[in-house]
């Protein structure tokens, strides 16, 4: 499709991170090359949600050195700071109860790490490319809870039915609606529709959350290396509107999530339109 873009105003305490980075015209274009390490064939066989001893052994094992090392690390290595906690109080109980699903912006490698230090929730999955499960990264990808998305009719019905379980079993999710990872990139991208059909679909809040940047400062600027300083700031969940038909209550949200986290991002007029494909 084709992408319209507006000049970007953006508040004036807004920190623009001048990265020599060259980013792509189209916005849902990958930047990032995966160097394939194996071969994984995503067709109705593979094991998107994998139930068996040693993969969920080895889930909670990554689980725990994430909750003991890397909520110590990440605001170490990327200044993390994370904003806006508060939003999530008044719907404490619904969120216990039934779930939630989260989106972000894709602007870092542990930017997911992130958005699960800001919920502390136990376990959440996530949908993830195929070449996230055949490079370096692989065990670490699927162990964390990336569920790959396949190509086919007859796999896509598997995935579905992966999703469905984990919802039923009280899971969060969370969705990159950007669908691929720009370091440090300012903006807010057009959105997939994927996130807001699958809240459309389990009747789930979304929960809009925007990484923000700022000039490291002090002892940030040792840890960090220089680079800008990561902000996640939380917004307040989204309940999809019932009342209208399927087409029409993904687009409300994903109109309303990509206008939120416009506004988290501290951003008057973003450059790109809500719309992805």
């Amino acid at each position: 499709m084709e992408y319209e873009k507006l000049e970007q105003i953006n508040n004036n305490e807004v920190f623009v991170p001048q990265i020599d980075i060259d980013y792509p015209a189209e916005p849902d274009k990958r930047i990032l090359s995966v160097v394939p390490e194996c071969e994984v064939v995503l067709d109705e066989n593979y094991p998107y949600l994998d139930k068996s001893f040693k993969f969920n052994f080895m889930m909670n094992l990554q689980y725990l050195g994430i909750f003991v090392l890397v909520f110590i690390l990440n605001p170490l290595k990327y200044g993390l700071k994370i904003k806006g906690k508060k939003n999530l109080k008044p719907y404490k109980k619904i969120l216990k109860k039934q779930g939630a699903i989260t989106v972000s912006n894709h602007v870092y490698r542990w930017d997911f790490l992130g958005v699960l230090q800001a919920v502390k929730y136990r376990k959440m999955y996530f949908p993830t490319l195929h070449d996230n499960v055949i490079g370096s990264d692989r065990f670490m990808v699927r162990y964390a809870g990336g569920i790959p998305l396949p190509e086919s009719f007859s796999a896509m019905k598997k995935f579905n039915e992966a999703l469905d379980e984990v919802v039923a079993k009280g899971h969060w999710l969370h969705v990159f609606p950007e669908s691929c990872r720009w370091d440090y990139y300012q903006p807010i991208r057009p959105f997939k529709r994927g996130a807001f059909t699958f809240a459309q679909k389990y009747n789930r809040p979304v929960i809009p959350m925007a990484y923000s940047y700022r000039e490291p400062k002090g002892l940030e600027k040792f840890f960090t290396g220089g680079k800008p300083c990561f902000t996640l700031n939380i917004g307040t969940p989204i309940f999809p509107d019932t009342s209208l038909s399927r087409k029409e209550c993904v687009s409300k949200l994903r109109s309303e999530c990509h206008k939120a986290m416009v506004e988290l991002a501290g951003i008057k007029q973003n450059c790109w339109q809500a719309e992805g494909d």
